[in-house]
């Protein structure tokens, strides 16, 4: 079983000393300290030291933070990375928090965590919830604008003369910024929408000759 420790500043002007500090004082090597220099707006796992950190650790082994708000943005995004740690049989341990599964108040405080992290989610979903509700009585309207047709008519020639030139439909569909599937859409829509084609019939009596 192995400490590892993890460091995040948002800036390359701010210095993370303090942090490396005491983790090495909590018995964590300085080799195996993982660090990010990144703003809190991206999520714990898109961030480069973050990544090697997963990659690095086994299960048994425990992930040592100077803070808890180091391992996420937000608190949900900490309970997500804390989560993901904790799937892969990796412990996480945070210093001032008082935050360490080997203890029962360290194993209430996850759990607390937890709570608060899904009432945040609830009041976000409460939030998002009431402005789409007063943007619809303001008249706002939601989902994808329409396309006018006449410009899908005319993407759709250019793809056909495509073809007919020997593109492929990968080729003939890049040419009007549409991908394949969405020109194999648009052609059989088209087809669906198509009329009939008819044939006329013969006037009664007349019959079929051979020449």
């Amino acid at each position: 079983m192995r400490h590892l420790g993890y460091t995040r500043v948002s800036t390359s002007s701010q210095d993370a000393q303090l942090q490396l500090d005491a983790l090495v004082a909590a018995g964590v090597h300085k080799r195996d300290v993982f660090a990010d220099v990144t703003s809190g707006t991206r999520a714990a796992i898109e961030r480069p030291g973050m990544k090697k950190l997963l990659e690095y650790a086994d299960e048994g082994d425990t992930v040592v933070v100077w803070r808890v708000d180091r391992l996420g943005r937000s608190l949900i995004d900490v309970l997500n990375t804390v989560n993901v740690l904790r799937d892969r049989g990796i412990l996480v341990r945070s210093l001032s928090d008082g935050i360490d599964p080997a203890t029962s108040t360290g194993r209430l405080m996850l759990n607390m965590l937890a709570t608060l992290a899904e009432y945040e989610r609830e009041l976000i979903m409460e939030r998002i919830n009431a402005g789409i509700a007063a943007s619809k009585q303001n008249g706002t309207k939601f989902g994808r604008p329409a396309v006018n047709p006449k410009v899908i008519a005319d993407k759709l020639a250019v793809a056909t003369d495509a073809r007919a030139k020997g593109r492929t439909a990968e080729e003939a569909a890049r040419l009007v910024g549409w991908s394949r599937a969405t020109l194999y859409r648009h052609q059989q829509a088209l087809a669906i929408s198509a009329p009939p084609s008819t044939e006329a019939s013969p006037p009664p009596g007349s019959t079929d000759r051979l020449a």
